[in-house]
């Protein structure tokens, strides 16, 4: 059943939908990782970096609820559950139990590199297809970006 009629030509569509769900599954997965390390951080640097992951999670699930957003009014129904996210996401697991918060700020560093990165590969996918899908994956990636420098700043030193 198709309820709205994109903008796009089929193959452009396809291109830029995977893009989308792509960056769907990751944002979701991220908010989900750093939510989960929010709660188990633990050690002397607790309060900063429990409060930073905090701005992590805010940061993807507002862009996840943009890309969401953006699928839907091409024609592309997106996927955001659990079942989805749990097959298909990148983003590498988190252990159970307490997280030190040098093992945080690693976690963090790791996961947002490789979501950037993708999210790299899906803006340069979307440049022709669609750079209003571009310029969400764009503006996305800046934040990201930002959040991974300053997780970054965070391990000067082994810290």
């Amino acid at each position: 059943m198709t309820v709205v009629k994109s903008p796009l030509g089929d193959e452009n569509l396809k291109i830029v939908g995977d893009a989308l769900q792509g960056a769907l599954v990751d944002l979701v997965d991220l908010a989900l990782v750093g939510k989960q390390i929010h709660w188990t951080v633990v050690g002397p640097r607790f309060r900063t970096v429990h409060l930073q992951l905090d701005e992590v999670v805010a940061t993807a699930r507002t862009h996840a609820d943009t890309v969401a957003e953006r699928a839907s009014a091409i024609g592309v129904s997106p996927d955001g559950r659990a079942e989805t996210v749990a097959k298909t996401s990148a983003v590498g697991a988190v252990k159970g139990g307490w997280t030190e918060d040098k093992e945080a700020v690693r976690t963090l560093v790791d996961a947002l590199a490789s979501v950037i990165g993708r999210m790299r590969e899906r803006i340069d996918a979307t440049g022709d297809p669609d750079p209003v899908s571009q310029d969400i994956l764009i503006g996305l990636t800046r934040d990201l970006e930002k959040h991974h420098w300053m997780f970054q700043a965070e391990n000067v030193n082994g810290g």
